[in-house]
């Protein structure tokens, strides 16, 4: 399929390279590098080489969420999207961006946001997980009570708001102990996310802003396969519930949430994910550079999978969300 459009690509600035250098095998530390810090040369020979016509790029993880100071947080943000606007003017027909924001702070969030959106174009906000404030030890959630004017800026600019994975901290991360495999995107990515969103929609979030959109990778985290076991979980017992939520998960799942296929290229699991939310909410994308733009690409052009369907979630899906000019 040509003019397919990605959602997750990711790109580095120096000051946020190190981040990503535990998510391949050391031997493939220097080709990733390349890879992230590059956004102008090879990225658009590889989009060229597999029908992809744009990206919408994003900053790598976990950055400016694992920055414990707000102050510092919110400089490295600015830095990064300053940047990343830079990059976009050279290309605009090829790449468009997510905003980075400072979340240690929801003010100074909510104002780079503002700015990324209003003065440099920007096409939505891609925050990589939990926020470290104050200390290395305080994992912050976004359904925390300070976070409610924010959200009700992101719904007025009436952007999406990509929920992107991070690893827990090693506190929290016992489960994992002696396995280390199972950290990043082999378990702990999907895991955390899922359990972020959630926390998201329990807390009445989209009870109190019902036009927020709230995009996962990945092909949703885990959680289409497990949303009628989250809604109906020993249907038998008739207990009053023990959140805010209004509405059913599976009802804000399919209202509020958009899927992307990033780093996903499973054509069972797709298919799953469009008996959930439909094809409306399933959008393409590869995760580059942690995953090959071939890989993602042709399996995708012969997923079986309706051609109909394959334009709305390779293009058209991502043109309507976030009002692209292609």
């Amino acid at each position: 399929m040509i003019g397919k459009v990605g959602l997750e690509e990711h790109f580095a600035i120096p000051e946020t390279l190190q981040d990503s250098a535990g998510f391949v095998p050391g031997e493939y530390w220097i080709e990733l590098c390349r890879r992230l810090l590059d956004i102008q040369d090879d990225r658009l020979r590889q989009m060229d080489d597999n029908g992809m016509e744009m990206m919408v790029l994003s900053l790598n993880a976990p950055a400016v969420q694992a920055i414990a100071s707000p102050t510092q947080a919110n400089s490295i943000a600015v830095r990064a999207n300053d940047f990343l606007a830079e990059q976009v003017a050279r290309r605009p027909d090829r790449f468009q961006a997510f905003a980075a924001l400072p979340l240690q702070d929801p003010d100074m969030a909510a104002a780079e946001f503002e700015r990324c959106v209003k003065q440099l174009g920007f096409k939505g906000a891609l925050v990589n997980g939990f926020s470290q404030i104050g200390s290395a030890e305080n994992c912050v959630y976004y359904d925390a009570p300070q976070y409610a004017d924010f959200w009700g800026v992101v719904e007025k600019l009436d952007v999406p708001f990509y929920l992107h994975p991070r690893n827990p901290i090693p506190s929290w991360a016992q489960i994992y102990g002696g396995h280390p495999w199972l950290m990043g995107p082999t378990w702990a990515f999907g895991q955390e996310t899922a359990v972020h969103a959630l926390r998201l929609i329990a807390s009445g979030l989209f009870d109190r802003h019902p036009d927020l959109k709230i995009v996962l990778g990945h092909m949703g985290e885990g959680l289409p396969y497990s949303m009628w076991r989250i809604d109906n979980r020993n249907a038998w017992v008739k207990a009053p519930k023990t959140y805010p939520a209004k509405k059913t998960f599976g009802e804000y799942f399919q209202n509020n949430f958009y899927l992307t296929t990033s780093g996903n290229f499973r054509t069972q699991t797709l298919i799953d994910a469009l008996l959930e939310v439909g094809s409306d909410r399933i959008l393409f994308s590869t995760d580059w550079p942690f995953e090959n733009v071939d890989h993602a690409a042709q399996w995708f052009d012969t997923a079986s999978i309706s051609e109909a369907d394959r334009l709305k979630i390779g293009r058209t899906n991502a043109v309507n969300l976030f009002n692209l000019d292609l």
